[in-house]
């Protein structure tokens, strides 16, 4: 595929450019890495990327840090990074995802240890995986791109969202037991920021404020907006609002509450003060988003 001009990397813009099956704006499967739009040139990427090769070798950049990708070596690529230097041998072949950073969150949310898959993807851009465990995860990849190929299907998007956290659960377990197996020792920095994530996934509902979740880990906002911001490059109010838009759109999606009643149920003080905030953060108004 050649590269185009695509500045900041986003599943619109790709779509957009590329005739390539997605699901909307929220996801692209390529079957082969030829046809993935990673650039030469540095482009930082608005959406995250899973990608194994299965043969060849290819390279690229993240964040100036050069990789090189063989077969069984999975890639992880998170939306904010810049990449850049994209090559791929003659003889590379493998399949990637792209998905944005709202149909993510809304993959991730029920799994367990986010914080330290995140950590391990940082670390780990770039990982190898068994033979078999390869052929597992082909396997999920060869079934979400059949039911990706299914339009007619009622439940095209959540099939297809369930299968992809089920491959992801199932590739974290690998993730997981090599991260143990290495014995690192966390930073003082990384076990902030895994103490911070577990408290918003208990507390996300009720507390919103950075002091809070400061004082909870004893230590002042400043640090911890600091720490949380060189770990993961979002602050902790982007975080904060990342789970309570996601609890948002699930509750209003699938479940049969009332607006006030989800207002009621996430803290806000009224109905019209989540309105805004939804709106804010998703760009329109609970009740349309809950029409479509």
């Amino acid at each position: 595929m050649d590269n185009k001009d695509l500045n900041g990397l986003s599943i619109r813009k790709v779509v957009e450019e590329y005739n390539i099956p997605s699901i909307g704006d929220e996801m692209i499967l390529f079957d082969h890495f030829n046809d993935v739009p990673l650039p030469n040139e540095p482009r930082r990427m608005e959406c995250s990327m899973f990608a194994i090769c299965l043969k060849g070798k290819a390279q690229y950049t993240v964040n100036t840090n050069r990789h090189t990708v063989k077969e069984n070596d999975v890639i992880i690529v998170n939306e904010g990074q810049v990449v850049g230097d994209y090559m791929l041998s003659r003889d590379c072949e493998g399949i990637a995802i792209m998905l944005s950073e709202e149909f993510l969150n809304e993959i991730t949310s029920g799994i367990n240890e986010l914080s330290s898959l995140f950590l391990f993807s940082r670390d780990h851009p770039v990982f190898s995986l068994d033979a078999s465990v390869t052929k597992t995860i082909l396997g999920y990849l060869g079934l979400i791109k059949q039911k990706m190929a299914d339009v007619d299907h009622l439940f095209r998007r959540d099939t297809v969202r369930m299968l992809i956290t089920t491959m992801i659960c199932d590739l974290s377990n690998t993730v997981l037991r090599v991260q143990k197996a290495t014995n690192k020792k966390p930073t003082r920095a990384e076990a902030i920021f895994t103490d911070f994530i577990r408290l918003v996934e208990q507390n996300y509902k009720s507390e919103r404020r950075v002091g809070w979740y400061g004082q909870q880990l004893c230590i002042t906002p400043k640090y911890l907006s600091e720490t949380v911001k060189a770990i993961s490059g979002r602050t902790p109010n982007e975080w904060i609002d990342n789970y309570v838009v996601l609890e948002m759109r699930v509750q209003l999606k699938n479940s049969m509450k009332s607006i006030k009643d989800i207002a009621n149920d996430l803290n806000f003080p009224n109905q019209s003060f989540m309105g805004k905030y939804f709106k804010e953060h998703v760009g329109v108004s609970p009740t349309d988003y809950r029409r479509t």
